[in-house]
């Protein structure tokens, strides 16, 4: 396996989006994730490969490998590997090796699920949860606005509002979250045009109604169980912009050059 080994523990749409960069730059990136994913915005993120074993986004392809060993095959053959292993206990095994160079945490849980500094020669945190300095040694900003994708060498990044960003001048009405408990039944897809009202999925007997006229951005995988509450659907208001739920968004691909910058600025070279 390379030497210079830049490992991502998350496999969301904006963790996906610095993968993507970080892999078109030349750099060997290992993606770690949790055994049932839940992104939203699926057809961009390569943490489907839990799922199905591959994942594309944008041309670039991820492959689930089941242990350490497959990991440069799968490189060689101009992908990126993903192995399921939520407490990151590949990365110990890896350290004795002296095979990572970076570990970043996209998982974006709003908080910090177990990463330290000492993880790593270079940890790198992305979002709240994280103080740059003592949990890793780098936070880079999500919150859009103003701070979006500043690079934080002291301090944390902007608490979670709660509030999604803004997108087509909508909020919050945007966003979806589960009317009950139980396993989602999807009825609309990806990129449909949904009518305010229309039905988009079944929480087990309970619908799930479009909050909003627009774009189905993302709706989480059919047949996950998921809790009263949870975010389980996104609605873009700007109906001609169904292109946009196949493509990385400007988010992630403005979070993506910051943690590029951060890696050619302490001297971390592609392969």
């Amino acid at each position: 396996m390379n030497n210079n080994c830049v490992i991502v523990r998350g496999g969301g749409d904006l963790a996906s989006g610095v993968i993507h960069r970080l892999h078109r730059c030349g750099y060997r990136v290992l993606i770690l994730e949790c055994e049932k994913p839940s992104a939203i915005r699926r057809k961009v993120a390569f943490c489907e490969a839990v799922y199905d074993k591959t994942a594309e986004v944008e041309g670039v392809l991820c492959r689930q490998a089941n242990a350490l060993e497959e990991c440069d095959k799968i490189w060689q053959a101009g992908e990126i590997p993903l192995i399921v292993d939520p407490d990151g206990t590949c990365i110990e095994t890896l350290n004795e090796q002296g095979k990572v160079a970076v570990l970043i945490d996209a998982i974006l849980a709003k908080k910090n699920l177990g990463t330290t500094k000492e993880m790593a020669p270079l940890t790198i945190g992305l979002g709240p949860g994280f103080t740059a300095g003592r949990d890793v040694d780098f936070v880079v900003e999500t919150m859009r606005g103003h701070d979006l994708a500043r690079i934080i060498t002291e301090g944390c990044a902007i608490p979670n509002t709660g509030v999604p960003g803004i997108v087509g001048g909508v909020s919050k009405e945007r966003v979806i979250h589960s009317p009950g408990t139980g396993t989602i039944r999807g009825i609309a897809h990806i990129a449909d045009i949904v009518e305010k009202g229309q039905i988009l999925a079944y929480v087990g007997d309970v619908p799930v109604e479009a909050s909003i006229t627009g774009v189905l951005r993302g709706i989480i995988k059919d047949g996950y169980y998921v809790p009263f509450g949870m975010k389980i659907a996104d609605i873009d208001p700007r109906k001609e912009e169904k292109k946009n739920c196949f493509t990385i968004s400007d988010k992630a691909r403005c979070i993506a050059g910051s943690v590029v910058e951060i890696l050619l600025s302490n001297g971390i070279l592609p392969k």
